[in-house]
């Protein structure tokens, strides 16, 4: 189940099949567009919805993306640091288009593909180690049980061009603002919806039946919203403003 939350109130809902957050988010906004006749200029979510597709979904349709990288908070950990087989801890020349281990050797492209499992045309590109043999740190490096097969590189490059926007909008005072805006909402929601409304399974099955339901309880939660927001008079305001002083 997928919820959306502006305002502090749920302006939608969706139930889907998928295994996976990521890939409900186009379907999702999709749905949002058409009922409310309008797109929102920026998308904020969690980790959960990162993936390169979604990344282009949004470019391609006007939306500026605030989704947090998957590995953003294990980045700035030691552990993931000391990880030197890691692409994010090696250096890129783009010159060469190569990038260079923690041994100072050159891992070169050799051959590009097409990844198949995405909707978009996108290029995956191959690097290999120029010589692996002799490497003191290649059991740190490389996976490969055989000692003579060579270090390797599978890069989409697309995708991390687009993961490094988000992240840079993330960190802005407005990311930052907005990531907050959404932990407290989202998450809020939920936790209303389980604790205060006692939600804690479908009555029904079948798609349409587990959609009343949750249609149902985004009533409630919203009747709720509005007459406390009514009792502070809050009416036709924000969680909270973004202080730009």
């Amino acid at each position: 189940m997928q919820i959306g939350v502006n305002s502090e109130y749920i302006t939608g809902i969706e139930v889907f099949s998928n295994r996976t957050d990521y890939g409900t988010l186009e379907p999702f906004l999709r749905q949002l567009e058409k009922r409310h006749e309008a797109k929102y200029e920026k998308v904020t979510a969690d980790a959960g919805y990162e993936s390169l597709d979604n990344y282009l979904y949004l470019e391609e349709n006007g939306q500026m993306s605030f989704i947090k990288p998957q590995n953003y908070e294990t980045a700035k950990t030691k552990k993931f640091r000391s990880q030197i087989g890691r692409v994010e801890n090696m250096s890129y020349d783009e010159e060469t288009d190569s990038y260079t281990c923690a041994e100072g050797k050159k891992l070169t492209l050799y051959r590009e593909s097409q990844d198949k499992h995405s909707k978009h045309e996108v290029i995956v590109s191959h690097y290999r180690c120029e010589d692996c043999a002799g490497c003191s740190k290649r059991k740190d490096c490389c996976k490969a049980a055989d000692p003579n097969t060579p270090k390797e590189l599978c890069i989409r490059k697309q995708y991390m061009k687009k993961r490094a926007i988000s992240e840079t909008n993330i960190t802005t005072a407005e990311g930052i603002y907005l990531r907050m805006c959404r932990s407290i909402q989202v998450e809020g929601a939920f936790g209303i919806l389980k604790t205060d409304f006692g939600f804690r399974r479908f009555l029904t099955r079948g798609k349409k039946n587990v959609r009343t339901e949750l249609f149902l309880l985004g009533l409630g939660f919203n009747l709720k919203k509005l007459w406390k927001k009514r009792e502070a008079n809050r009416l036709k305001t924000h969680l909270s403003v973004l202080n730009t002083a």
